[in-house]
């Protein structure tokens, strides 16, 4: 066998070309990023929740700074790859045990069901060296010398004063933030965050510590039978996420990587967000080989309304600008505690996932006609019982659970034919009066409830170059929904073709119909009509050298019937962008663009991406008449400093305020400059 791998691999050497991971060119860094960034927009357009994506963005940059080595990698750590399929990641670990370590990164084309365009996604983050036998958790001595230090710090200065800072706003429009972290590999990780939003005071009134938020974490991985252990602030993921997950949420987008629902178990908490976290200790230990048992418990002060001691609302936004959101600071506690025991072993994984959560105050929020089946009391319960099991190219994965009040079942098959063709069927029930506050999970909405529904997706390259995705999702809603006074039903239509003649160049085409009821405007509820919402995109990245040029072209097309139901009330909506980057042969980049964008109202809005700072995504929409320029600056002084600078302006041409009430920007232009700083010892 080794003398079949020697000889595969010098009659490699002469058809493909370098792949050295210590080598990879800046055009392989960028393909990665930028299919990460394509799924990320297309997860945050139209999400009615909010998500920041800091931590799974900090994790990925991480990587292209230190790969992962393929001879020591293990399943978890190849799972946060999602251009990854679960085929291929049991068939590297399963090379590198039967064939021992690899020698070269040449050896991942020998890996059955690897595809070359998977391996050039791949590269940026992996690298292959060789391991010692007996290597165990690192000395102290070596963490202390060998650790890595990072200090982050940002800076945001609008070029626009908001009316609240008339009257009401009590801080500075300033935004700053800092953030410290020390880490030794995947072993241990420490780190600090303050972060203070625009309009909060600093050092002074209910800030009197400074930031208005802190965060802490300490995590420690792989310590003998103790596979994870955290303190502070964390994060959780079990199952598919239908009783707890804190985690990166699945989506639809034209993609099927961001279907694969792979759990985080435990990771930190680093990031700004002030609402999606758990605050005490959790911890996973091996019992067995193929057996992890988890548990946590969580006590954290909460933002919300207190009326006559009820908690009548849930604050998730972290903004205390004005004394009424001060005064809804740390309003009560939430209490969490439960755990997670997972059997896995060759094909087959299962496992079962409990908690237990309650308030210090009854929860019980003015629940209108849509909501009448929501989450309220004092405590609440949720169990689930999740599983995978892989049958040659078939893949079955799902949960079943059930709370304080109803259930909820979602169940995937995949079905692998080759590398190049994929088939994905995925069934949701979540009934009306599921009650979870943690759940994330497949669907119209990210909350698993009040929602059915079948989704049948196809991905195929039958042909070089070529790549075709195909989605159809036909999905019911048993109970009114907001803006839906009725049960009601509907369909997600999405179809895109991707060419790539080569490496530098790739074009895309993709079409997205969506069709479901709504109320009509100024009926009160009392008639609902369908809605039709057809979205096209053109997209070309053009990659030459150090250059980068992205040009996008988005149309939307609005319609619904007017309350008599004869006339089609129709709305349009168009956006231009157009992105230019360079990277100059010493270490500075400069990215520049701009977007005009013209739609007849919000319905027919359009979303345009940018690059923002370290660890964050920006994906503003647009509604309106107007244009928008920002440049991106980006300077490594050296390989400890980095300086980052982004300016961007946006400019209205059908109006002379911006936003509404405290929000509200006098003229029709709103600018801001973004600066960060990061320092590495």
């Amino acid at each position: 066998m080794e003398l079949l791998k020697i000889g595969v691999f010098v009659s490699m050497l002469s058809m493909t070309p370098m792949l050295e991971a210590q080598n990879i060119s800046g055009l392989q860094k960028e393909r990665p990023l930028l299919l990460l960034e394509e799924n990320l927009e297309q997860l945050s357009i139209g999400n009615e929740e909010e998500y920041g994506w800091e931590d799974e963005l900090e994790e990925l940059s991480r990587r292209l700074q230190e790969p992962v080595n393929l001879n020591a990698a293990t399943k978890r750590q190849l799972e946060q790859f999602p251009f990854l399929t679960d085929i291929q990641i049991e068939n590297l670990l399963a090379y590198v045990y039967i064939h021992g370590q690899m020698q070269t990164i040449y050896e991942l084309q020998l890996v059955e069901e690897m595809d070359k365009r998977t391996i050039d996604l791949l590269l940026p983050f992996v690298c292959v060296r060789a391991v010692k036998a007996g290597r165990g958790y690192p000395a102290l001595k070596s963490i202390l010398k060998y650790g890595k230090h990072e200090t982050l710090a940002r800076l945001d200065v609008p070029f626009y004063i908001r009316k609240g800072y008339e009257k009401n706003y009590l801080g500075p429009s300033l935004y700053h933030s800092l953030r410290y972290n020390f880490h030794y590999g995947d072993y241990l990780q420490i780190g600090v965050t303050g972060e203070k939003d625009a309009g909060e005071p600093f050092f002074a009134l209910h800030n009197r510590k400074g930031y208005d938020y802190y965060s802490f974490y300490f995590l420690i991985k792989n310590l003998g039978r103790l596979k994870a252990l955290a303190l502070g602030n964390y994060r959780l993921s079990f199952g598919q996420g239908l009783v707890l997950s804190t985690d990166f949420r699945l989506g639809k987008t034209f993609s099927m990587s961001t279907t694969e629902y792979r759990t985080g178990g435990i990771r930190k908490h680093s990031s700004t967000d002030e609402y999606n976290y758990f605050r005490g200790v959790a911890a996973t230990v091996g019992v067995l080989p193929y057996l992890d048992i988890s548990a946590f418990y969580s006590h954290r002060s909460m933002d919300g309304v207190v009326e006559d001691g009820e908690i009548t609302s849930i604050y998730k936004t972290g903004l205390h600008r004005t004394q009424k959101e001060a005064d809804k600071m740390n309003a009560f506690a939430l209490q969490v505690t439960g755990g997670n025991v997972t059997y896995e072993k060759n094909s087959l994984k299962m496992g079962v996932t409990g908690i237990y959560y309650f308030f210090n105050r009854p929860y019980e929020p003015r629940l209108n006609k849509h909501a009448k089946y929501n989450l309220h009391g004092s405590d609440f319960y949720n169990v689930g019982m999740d599983y995978r099991y892989r049958l040659g190219r078939f893949v079955w994965v799902g949960e079943a659970a059930t709370g304080s009040k109803g259930y909820a079942l979602l169940n995937r098959l995949k079905y692998n034919l080759s590398s190049d063709y994929h088939l994905l069927l995925v069934y949701r029930y979540y009934s009306y009066d599921y009650w979870t506050l943690f759940g994330r999970s497949f669907g119209e909405s990210s909350m698993p409830q009040n929602e059915n529904g079948w989704y049948l997706a196809a991905e195929a390259t039958p042909f070089a170059h070529w790549k075709f995705f195909a989605s159809l999702d036909m999905f019911s809603f048993p109970w009114w929904k907001y803006r839906i006074s009725k049960p009601s039903k509907g369909a997600d239509a999405m179809f895109q073709v991707t060419y790539t003649p080569r490496k530098s160049l790739s074009m895309y085409f993709n079409y997205r119909y969506k069709q479901k009821e709504r109320d009509v405007t100024g009926t009160s509820g009392t008639v609902i009509e369908p809605i039709y919402h057809h979205k096209l995109r053109y997209r070309l990245t053009y990659m030459p050298g150090k250059y980068i040029f992205r040009t996008t072209i988005d149309y939307n097309h609005f319609r619904q019937q007017d309350g008599e139901g004869y006339r089609f009330d129709r709305r349009q909506g168009y956006q231009c962008t157009q992105l230019c980057s360079y990277t100059f042969p010493f270490p500075l980049s400069v990215s520049v663009q701009g977007t005009w964008f013209h739609t007849d109202d919000y319905d027919s809005r359009v979303y345009a991406s940018e690059r923002g700072l370290l660890y964050t995504f920006y994906t503003p929409s647009f509604y309106g008449k107007g244009f928008r320029y920002s440049t991106h600056l980006r300077y490594d002084l050296s390989k400890n400093f980095m300086f980052l600078a982004k300016f961007g302006q946006t400019v209205y041409q059908d109006r002379q305020t911006i936003g509404s009430g405290n929000d509200e920007i006098p003229g029709n232009r709103k600018a801001d400059l973004q600066m960060q700083l990061r320092i590495k010892f």
